[in-house]
């Protein structure tokens, strides 16, 4: 009888040792994560990858990523693999007309030559900067486009967590 008693109690610690190891391989908030990852749109284009540069690493619960990105990866454990779509509110928000602005030419410097696509620094009242692109050009003016580039777009990515810190 003590000997099946102690193969018995032998068992339930196993058990609860292979537990605790499951629990501590999953990705939790605070875990220093890295992970490849592809990003695509809705029509299957490539708008970012990790395959090229190497793995992407950030604190899980620190904000240091899209809030629907950083929910993927919560749980997932090394070797994982998952494709998820992140809806626009849970990547980089809503396209905001508002975030559209029209400007007066002189307002630009005067030896710039404003073109559509380029990217311009701007420096907002509080002192923080933001990017904007020119989307119109014309004699008078300029219209610029403050929008994350990627905003209002819902999101694909292929990710794989590589390692838990």
């Amino acid at each position: 009888m003590l000997k099946s008693s102690h193969i018995i109690l032998a068992v339930i610690l196993m058990i609860g040792v292979m537990m605790t190891g499951c629990n501590a391989s999953q990705a939790r908030n605070g875990d220093v994560v890295q992970v490849d990852y592809t990003g695509k749109l809705a029509d299957g284009t490539v708008f970012d990858s990790s395959v090229e540069r190497g793995p992407l690493e950030f604190t899980l619960g620190a904000g240091q990523v899209i809030p629907g990105f950083e929910k993927a990866v919560l749980g997932m454990k090394v070797g994982e693999q998952k494709t998820v779509t992140i809806p626009a509110d849970e990547a980089y928000g809503p396209y905001r007309d508002e975030q559209v602005v029209e400007l007066p030419r002189e307002k630009l410097p005067s030896d710039m030559t404003p073109e559509v696509g380029q990217q311009l620094v701007m420096r907002q009242s509080d002192g923080s900067e933001i990017v904007v692109v020119i989307t119109e050009v014309s004699d008078e003016t300029v219209t610029i486009d403050a929008n994350h580039p990627l905003a209002g777009k819902d999101l694909t990515f292929e990710i794989e967590l590589v390692k838990i810190q």
